[in-house]
């Protein structure tokens, strides 16, 4: 069979297409950083390019300097949300959950039985346990995760030179941002240029809409939880409410995981039921004022995805990328949702699906 021009040259995109996917699997630990460092750059760019227009304030280098230091002091405030949290929890959990193991033998092993359920929770032990583990140190629980998860120096390694070449990746995309951007723009051929170009300003476009919409909703969220969990009387309602609403940008893990902190902060330190019962009026209060209130005003019907869709993003960017794969995926599932409109849209205007009719 005699493939044509056009069907030879598709088949020679899609071969690159294909040997493109296959380098980003095997190079994937070394690709991440560059990865996160170009998202972030997108993200960061129409900040730097307010500040250093021609007629701008500052010189481009200086606003490349002060927008990343927000953005590093940023990312280390969220970080930090997780020490209080910490330092507050791990003695309540050592003082609470033999009390707790103790109450279910009282009260709930009783109940159980009366249904032929046996349940008999061994207080000793789970004392002896928590007495032991929870009683340790920082130093000490870091080396026990390293021997646990049979990693050593070279993961440390590659998490301090990650961190250190990320920033430096970031600043030199942002420096060189609008020659990358032509330089790019002269590998697409002129006649392909216009389709090229709509498809990026399409993404620019969806892109733009879904990261502005995302950090109004974070920070608007972030008021909420804090806010509700101070008035119901949370000691930790600053650091569990910050990171609740900073974390749903993360889909379902961010929310699920600030879920979780606020269940265990109010079951310690309440020790009865007006915690539970607080968390979930709170958060799911929460939920109905982002599905039904917030989400459809500041980010629309977001980018468009199934949700089994978006947890297949997260889980495939996620295996790929590790952490930062996950924030990644639902910018990299709306450039894909583009793309797969743009080729339903050919595909029904060729003579193939006519004549396939």
């Amino acid at each position: 069979m005699t493939l044509t021009p056009a069907q030879r040259l598709g088949l020679a995109w899609l071969a690159v297409a294909l040997a493109l996917l296959a380098l980003v699997w095997l190079l994937a630990p070394v690709l991440m950083p560059f990865l996160a460092a170009a998202v972030l750059a997108y993200a960061l760019h129409p900040a730097v390019e307010r500040l250093a227009r021609p007629r701008g304030p500052l010189p481009r280098l200086l606003a490349v300097t002060l927008v990343e230091l927000a953005a590093v002091a940023a990312a280390l405030g969220v970080l930090l949300l997780i020490v209080p949290i910490l330092s507050r929890e791990l003695p309540l959990l050592r003082e609470q959950i033999p009390v707790l193991a103790a109450r279910i033998n009282d009260r709930l092993a009783p109940w159980l039985a009366s249904y032929g359920i046996t349940v008999a929770l061994d207080v000793a032990s789970i004392k002896a346990f928590v007495v032991k583990y929870l009683s340790a140190n920082l130093e000490d629980w870091l080396a026990a995760a390293l021997s646990s998860a049979r990693i050593g120096g070279s993961f440390v390694l590659a998490i301090v030179g990650n961190a250190v070449l990320l920033p430096v990746v970031l600043f030199y995309l942002l420096a060189d941002w609008p020659q990358l951007v032509t330089r790019v723009q002269a590998f697409v051929p002129p006649r392909h240029a216009a389709a090229v170009q709509g498809y990026l300003a399409e993404c620019d476009t969806l892109l733009g809409q879904y990261l502005r919409g995302q950090l109004w909703l974070m920070l608007l969220l972030a008021a909420y939880y804090t806010l509700a969990l101070a008035l119901a009387g949370f000691d930790l309602a600053l650091p569990v409410g910050v990171f609740t609403g900073l974390a749903v940008f993360v889909p379902y893990l961010g929310f699920g995981l600030g879920l979780v902190l606020a269940l265990l902060s109010g079951v310690l330190q309440f020790a009865s039921w007006y915690g539970v019962l607080s968390v979930a009026l709170i958060y799911g209060l929460g939920q109905l004022l982002e599905s039904f209130v917030l989400t459809p005003r500041l980010v629309g019907e977001r980018i468009g995805l199934h949700p089994i869709a978006v947890i297949f993003a997260l889980l495939a960017c996620g295996h790929l990328f590790g952490f930062v794969g996950v924030l990644l995926a639902l910018p990299a599932g709306a450039l894909a949702l583009v793309a797969l409109r743009r080729l339903r849209s050919a595909y029904l205007s060729s003579p193939l699906y006519g004549t396939a009719g």
